[in-house]
């Protein structure tokens, strides 16, 4: 069984910075990609930020420029860094592994987080 655990969600005024993490346990051999999504009540889930196991990244347009994201393969982790946070950004953020290999089957699935809440006031 795999296991996603987000931290670092809380209240941040605007124009502020978080650090989201996010570690994936269980009995994993790999992970294609890690990332992160966000979500507000009545819309879909969009893409924030991704990262493959080779360091190959893809930022959404909204938050290309002022967010990092970055992933450490042997601890399964991933991190995300957001600076000049808007009001826009609130919303609940999810972690993703994609494609992942446990050492119990050769099927890659993929696993969500929780979520952590992120809230930007004024």
């Amino acid at each position: 069984q795999v296991q996603l655990v987000e931290s670092g969600g809380g209240l941040v005024q605007a124009g502020g910075s978080l650090r989201l993490s996010c570690a994936a346990s269980g009995s994993i051999v790999s992970i294609n990609s890690m990332g992160w999504y966000r979500q507000t009540p009545g819309k879909q889930r969009d893409l924030v930020a991704t990262i493959t196991s080779d360091g190959r990244t893809n930022y959404a347009d909204s938050v290309k420029g002022r967010s990092t994201i970055s992933r450490d393969n042997a601890k399964n982790t991933v991190w995300l860094q957001m600076n000049s946070l808007k009001f826009e950004d609130t919303a609940v953020y999810y972690c993703n592994a994609l494609g992942v290999l446990t050492q119990r089957t050769l099927v890659r699935r993929d696993y969500w987080g929780q979520g952590t809440q992120v809230t930007v006031s004024s």
